[in-house]
């Protein structure tokens, strides 16, 4: 872009059936909080009536301000990769193997009660000489646990921003020789019609069936569905 400042602001969602789609696009200011609220109230004007359940982004505070005032109830989830590379930055790199297997061993536990765990674990085992690595991961605790609230088949979309990154890692790579030679309105077009081309490769959601759920407010723990017992089975188990 001309602005070294400029930046993308990219929105994926999902359909019912479970195929990825991009529903918002723009060029924004440094993913200001300005500039990503008229992003969120166009979904809202084209149709999104129903606030999102969950929204998977990295840290970057402007978006989460914009999605906060939208869309006050919508829960947060941190991407893991984003969050794994924050931490290992603030880690010398002889500890980089050790650390990047601790954080993995939380967001692969099975169960949210192991995966706290594992993040006591990491905390308590680096707080003391890297504290700045530990209080990196410490003060997103709950926004990169959300994922174990929702089904299991649909936690390796949730983890992390996957689908955003691998498809900008070959728009830069198709774009990265026209730097400084494109006007904003070209470049825009440019990226938009490379990720628009994108999106007809993307894999649909596993667990796609589990949607409707989510939407119904069923609840789900560590990735599997609530059974909730009618009341009268469960007076008369109580009774027996």
């Amino acid at each position: 872009m001309e602005d070294d400042a400029q930046c993308i602001l990219v929105i994926i969602g999902a359909t019912p059936e479970g195929k990825k789609e991009l529903i918002g696009f723009t060029d924004g200011t440094r993913e200001s909080a300005h500039d990503w609220r008229p992003l969120l109230l166009d979904l809202k004007r084209r149709g999104l009536a129903i606030a999102p359940e969950l929204a998977v982004a990295d840290g970057a505070l402007s978006f989460w301000k914009a999605l906060g005032e939208v869309w006050p109830k919508t829960r947060e989830q941190r991407c893991w990769v984003h969050k794994t590379a924050n931490v290992l930055n603030r880690l010398p790199k002889s500890q980089h193997v050790k650390a990047k297997r601790a954080l993995q061993a939380i967001w692969m536990a099975e169960t949210k009660t192991d995966a706290d765990a594992a993040f006591d674990a990491f905390i308590e085992s680096y707080e003391v000489k890297y504290d700045k690595a530990a209080e990196c991961l410490r003060k997103d605790r709950e926004a990169l646990l959300a994922f174990y609230d929702f089904p299991a088949e649909h936690w390796k979309h949730l983890r992390t921003t996957n689908p955003i990154e691998s498809t900008f890692a070959t728009v830069r790579h198709r774009t990265i020789r026209s730097k400084g030679c494109l006007s904003n309105k070209t470049a825009l077009a440019l990226v938009f019609k490379l990720v628009d081309g994108a999106q007809k490769t993307w894999r649909k959601l596993d667990g796609h069936n589990q949607l409707p759920k989510i939407i119904q407010g069923v609840k789900f723990t560590d990735g599997l569905e609530v059974v909730v017992k009618p009341a009268a089975i469960q007076a008369q188990t109580a009774a027996a």
